[in-house]
């Protein structure tokens, strides 16, 4: 029972954290910015909260806005024994699988077979937590750790300042909470390299590969560095012996085998989208930490909270929050300073080298100077996952250090004296800034938010110089050291309570008169809004209704490039486009939005144009028919061959009126220019397959207005037919003249 004590006490902390959900019923999801921040669903409780419904923290609309779509998408195709491949709902078609953060393989995703899927993902959120604390502990306790000492350092990483930002998003956590696991198989498979490896072999290779297939690759590869510099670091300490760097080898290579379904359409995905041209300026402050901002690794709330919507700092707070609370910080600079051994200084080396490439250097600014592909475009501030765990990892050689050498305790009293040092200067600060270039009620937030944070610094310095004086007596450390824990504890769960939403069920994606008004119309058609408050991107997924508009880090080149132009109203496809990885069209009066199929725009104001008929209101959102808009698949008279895209653009937009009956096709082969109109019916529309018929008196030229992407391919009648590159982004192929069944298949790569 002893030895399971640990694990119960991780359970019991973690059910504290999540009581909200265990008895209130309420969800750890944002979802309270759903009916608080957009229409149709404002429009739904508009009787009770004119205003909207408050949220709790505006920061946090990704997991509803991307995360929970995918995989709520991504599990209803896997239960009908499908793999993700495709995503038709958002950016007129988009790879599903391949985005990388629909995390679509993960392994704990069986959770998902078993409960309903709101539920299922409630305990992937709580499991990222147990999980993370659960397998710190024992990588600490296996580094000959007291239990304390572990358990402290497990604390300060599973409620770290980067796990309470990132909890809710249901992917960044569980790329992370493997690394401790990993690293212990590491030293598990070193030590047992002689007898008895197979089995942390097998628990390595599933880590690596959990890790891997969670859904975040920027964090996945911040994991990967540091799990490889790990096991070199083992293996020179070990002696360096080639059955060992032969079996890492071999384990590499299974891992590289078995996610191979996962990266290369993921890399196939990266070469095909707009990323390394559209994303946000590296210059822009923000990109980096904020020297700054290194105050929120003692005072997590200086700068505010966007929770009690008082932030004033530098967007945004999540990307910038380090902190791991007061006494485990002090114990981690501690052993930085006054443990003397190779662990601490792998350690405290990575602490030091993940916050140097975090903060704006020059050694961070090298990879976007020098433009290393992915490096270059990812945001270095995520490199706080690395700095959060080494720093719990220091944390508990420092407090296990503290505890086991009463000959140095004396030291601790330089750390403690610094940080009263630092904070005595912030009072001051808060107390005499007069520059007049913070306004007096930011330095109110300031000084209000210095109150906590000051009073668990006086408290824990009492507490370890109590400790430092009363060791000898087993049972008084052993009391004093649990009160440190238990004040880390609330300090931490007070910190990450404040930040994270637990919301009712009934905002989770409620229904509407709107949605369901437009999930009875027949036929496939698209939406798009001309209002951004209106049924965000990645929201029309969930309805199964098909949009023009999306949210990704990810998204076909192509596409963005062809929506930058019907934006602009001209042929202009130069970046930047200005998306910033959000794709929402407002221009419904490009002709481009007719061939997309948009059939319905929705808008919270009157619209004046010949082509809109209002057919449907719901509060203030409003509903328009598009009488203009195309069918999703249609024959054409002429095909216009172009050499480039530049070209196609061009003659796109020459002919903007005439895309009902003429094609423009992409094609260093040539074809015919007239065509025999046919009939074309759609049979059956599915995410990864497209079924239609059709009859034509002679050959034909078909497009379909579904993103064109290398990985689908036609048939027609069971025999496999070229797909042209249509109108810029969509497809368009040759069909035979008589009647025949043609297939569209989306496959892996």
């Amino acid at each position: 029972m002893k030895k399971l004590f640990p694990f119960f006490f991780i359970a019991v902390v973690t059910f504290i954290f999540f009581w909200q959900f265990i008895f209130k019923g309420l969800l750890p999801i944002p979802s309270d910015t759903i009916v608080g921040l957009y229409h149709p669903f404002r429009d739904l409780y508009a009787k009770d909260y004119p205003r909207g419904i408050p949220f709790k923290n505006f920061l946090i609309t990704d997991p509803v806005r991307q995360q929970y779509p995918w995989k709520n998408l991504s599990i209803d195709l896997e239960k009908k024994g499908e793999l993700p491949f495709w995503n038709p709902y958002n950016f007129s078609g988009t790879p599903l699988l391949a985005n990388f953060q629909s995390g679509a393989l993960y392994p704990l995703n069986v959770i998902f077979f078993i409960l309903p899927f709101y539920i299922a993902w409630s305990v992937l959120i709580i499991l990222a937590v147990f999980l993370a604390g659960l397998f710190t502990f024992l990588y600490l306790e296996n580094l000959k750790l007291s239990r304390t000492s572990a358990i402290l350092g497990s604390f300060a990483f599973s409620f770290s300042g980067f796990f309470v930002a990132w909890l809710e998003w249901g992917t960044i956590l569980h790329v992370a909470l493997w690394l401790p696991l990993i690293l212990l198989s590491i030293d598990k498979i070193f030590s047992h390299l002689q007898k008895n490896y197979l089995i942390w072999s097998g628990i390595y290779i599933f880590s690596l590969i959990s890790s891997f297939f969670a859904g975040h690759l920027q964090i996945f590869f911040y994991l990967l560095i540091l799990s490889i510099v790990y096991f070199f670091a083992r293996w020179f300490q070990y002696g360096r012996k080639k059955d060992a760097f032969l079996l890492f080898t071999i384990y590499f290579l299974i891992f590289t085998i078995v996610t191979s379904i996962q990266w290369i359409p993921t890399l196939q995905f990266i070469l095909e989208s707009g990323r390394s041209i559209d994303q946000t300026n590296w210059q822009k402050v923000g990109w980096f930490i904020p020297w700054q901002n290194l105050i929120q690794f003692i005072a997590p709330d200086f700068f505010g909270n966007p929770t009690t919507l008082n932030y004033w700092g530098i967007f945004n707070y999540a990307e910038f929050v380090g902190y791991i609370g007061i006494a485990p910080f002090i114990m981690g600079i501690f052993a930085i300073f006054f443990r003397r051994d190779k662990k601490t200084l792998f350690f405290g080396t990575v602490f030091f080298v993940s916050l140097i490439f975090s903060l704006p250097t020059f050694f961070a600014k090298l990879p976007n100077l020098l433009n290393i592909p992915f490096i270059s475009t990812a945001q270095p501030t995520r490199l706080l996952m690395l700095t959060d765990f080494s720093l719990a990892v220091l944390a508990a050689f420092g407090f296990d250090y503290f505890s086991k050498n009463p000959k140095y305790r004396g030291k601790i009293i330089y750390i403690i004296s610094f940080l009263i040092f630092v904070f005595i200067g912030l009072w001051l600060f808060v107390f005499f800034e007069n520059t007049g270039l913070i306004s007096p009620y930011n330095l109110l937030v300031a000084k209000r938010n210095l109150i906590f944070p000051t009073g668990i610094l006086i408290i824990s310095s009492i507490l370890i110089f109590l400790l430092s004086k009363f060791s000898k007596n087993k049972r008084t450390t052993l009391i004093l050291c649990c009160i440190i824990v238990a004040i880390v504890l609330f300090d931490l769960l007070r910190f990450g309570l404040k930040f994270s939403p637990f919301t009712k069920k009934e905002y989770l994606f409620p229904n509407t008169s709107t949605i369901s008004f437009l999930q009875k119309k027949g036929g496939e058609f698209r939406i798009m809004t001309d209002d951004s408050r209106i049924f965000p991107p990645n929201f029309s997924s969930i309805y199964k209704i098909q949009s023009v508009d999306g949210y990704d880090p990810l998204y076909v080149r192509r596409y963005g490039e062809l929506i930058a132009a019907s934006e602009r109203g001209e042929p202009n496809i130069d970046p930047p486009f200005g998306f910033n990885r959000i794709i929402t069209p407002h221009n419904y009066s490009s002709e481009i939005m007719d061939l997309l199929g948009v059939r319905y725009v929705l808008s919270l104001s009157d619209l004046s144009s010949e082509k809109l008929d209002r057919v449907f209101q719901e509060g203030q959102t409003r509903v328009y028919e598009n009488k203009n808009a195309f069918p999703r698949a249609f024959f054409v008279e002429n095909v216009l061959i172009a050499k480039n895209k530049n070209e196609a653009i061009n003659k796109i937009f020459e002919k903007k009126n005439e895309l009902h009956k003429l094609a423009v096709v992409e094609s260093s082969t040539g074809l015919p220019s007239n065509w025999t109109v046919g009939k074309v019916e759609i049979l059956n529309y599915e995410e990864n397959r497209i079924v239609l018929k059709s009859e034509n008196s002679g050959d034909g030229f078909m497009v379909l207005t579904d993103t064109f992407y290398p990985a689908w391919i036609a048939k027609i009648d069971g025999a496999e037919t070229k797909i042209y590159l249509t109108d810029f982004n969509f497809r368009g192929i040759v069909v035979p003249k008589g009647k025949h069944k043609i297939e569209f298949y989306s496959l892996l790569f």
